[in-house]
């Protein structure tokens, strides 16, 4: 297969939906001979934060160079940002050539292996071949059966929880941080963010089961410039740092200082010029940060709001946590067929807001040229799904969506 087909035959796998389990991508690790030899292994759960969490450490480690693999979800651009070793992408012939023996391998496995597990065998198998020193693994969704859940990790770290993914995970935050918490392990450290109380005490009891060492992290780190904006960001790197030592890896002020000055991470408050900036906010709490994260930046200046929206998020919380900051609201339709409908989002505005102005829009593209009409800053946000539609855009490259319809 050449990278297109590869992906067509990837996506293909949405088919068999979600599937939380460990036994498939077990017996595909087992199967693919992966061995990660002597390498230590961060695992990232939690509901906000993670990838942030992820590139900061990656980015740290890296500048004292050591050898990274970092995986993550979603990807914004291109499925490549998902695999990473020393800060590179994983290729497109190392993606086709591993997907193309894993497709043999499962060929009649029942039940079939899901979108997700095939790619976090696939980012396993590369780190592994590639020899890396430190593999960073973000979750997908939960914790404790997530296809990530089955390698041994050195360290637990749960970035800051809060109600997403209701369906898959309960409706209530103790349910939520239960799935969480289940990346926790016998006598592996684990390392938290400060939590709501619900959460908090669920994290403690699992710990206690486990006989894990539990460090709550309550500071932010403030000695030196982060290169991510926002108060939120010094909480994570703080936390970021607090991974690595409990992990047993060596590591030094400069390079902490060097690796967090220098990291480039995407749709995270990103300030693609002086006017815009995306962000992919997709949960109320995550929103209500980003509000916090504008107003630290442009003080009382409200935003020309672009919004697109999952249909499966909660619509009302979000825009809710929004509209203090926005002063007019575009509601482009996006290429995702997860999104809510333009029309959806515009009943939910007219409803909170009923005053203030916002249009329905056929593109991101004419939303965008309205928008840069207005004297106002402007901020797309929503989804990071949209947020990666919007960076395509202005990059000028395929998205997510025309890479896999190639």
């Amino acid at each position: 297969m050449n990278y297109p087909e590869a992906l067509a035959w990837l996506y293909g796998l949405q088919r068999f939906g979600i599937k939380l389990g460990l036994e498939n991508v077990q017996r595909l690790i087992t199967e693919l001979r992966v061995d990660l030899g002597r390498a230590r292994v961060i695992h990232v759960a939690g509901t906000n934060g993670k990838g942030s969490v992820c590139a900061m450490i990656d980015s740290i480690l890296r500048a004292r160079q050591y050898r990274t693999g970092l995986f993550t979800s979603p990807h914004l651009v291109t499925f490549r940002e998902r695999i990473r070793v020393n800060g590179e992408m994983i290729s497109e012939d190392a993606v086709a050539n591993g997907l193309a023996t894993i497709r043999d391998l499962v060929r009649d496995w029942d039940p079939h292996p899901t979108f997700f597990e095939v790619t976090t065998a696939l980012g396993l198998k590369y780190f592994a071949d590639a020899k890396i020193d430190v593999a960073i693994l973000e979750t997908g969704l939960g914790g404790r059966l997530d296809a990530t859940n089955a390698v041994q990790s050195d360290v637990s770290v749960i970035t800051s929880i809060a109600l997403d993914h209701q369906q898959w995970l309960g409706q209530s935050l103790r349910e939520i941080a239960s799935e969480k918490a289940g990346i926790i392990k016998p006598k592996i450290p684990v390392v938290s963010a400060s939590q709501a109380s619900d959460a908090e005490k669920v994290i403690r009891s699992r710990a206690a089961e486990c006989e894990a060492p539990l460090e709550l992290v309550n500071d932010s780190y403030q000695k030196t410039p982060v290169g991510l904006s926002g108060e939120y960001q010094k909480q994570n790197a703080s936390l970021a740092t607090s991974a690595i030592r409990s992990a047993k890896i060596d590591i030094d002020d400069l390079s902490i200082e060097s690796g967090l000055a220098s990291i480039d991470w995407p749709a995270r408050f990103q300030r693609w010029n002086n006017r815009i900036v995306i962000d992919g906010a997709h949960n109320p709490a995550a929103a209500r940060v980003l509000a916090q994260t504008w107003r630290e930046s442009f003080g009382d200046q409200r935003a020309s709001l672009i919004l697109a929206i999952l249909s499966d998020k909660d619509l009302r919380g979000i825009y809710e946590a929004l509209a203090p900051i926005a002063t007019y609201v575009f509601l482009p339709k996006i290429r995702s067929e997860r999104a809510a409908s333009p029309k959806d989002l515009a009943r939910t505005v007219s409803t909170i807001t009923p005053s203030l102005p916002y249009s329905v829009i056929d593109s991101i593209a004419d939303a965008l040229v309205l928008a840069r009409a207005k004297p106002n800053p402007i901020l797309l946000t929503g989804s990071l799904h949209f947020a990666g539609e919007a960076l395509a855009y202005l990059r000028e490259m395929p998205s997510a969506f025309e890479e896999c319809a190639q």
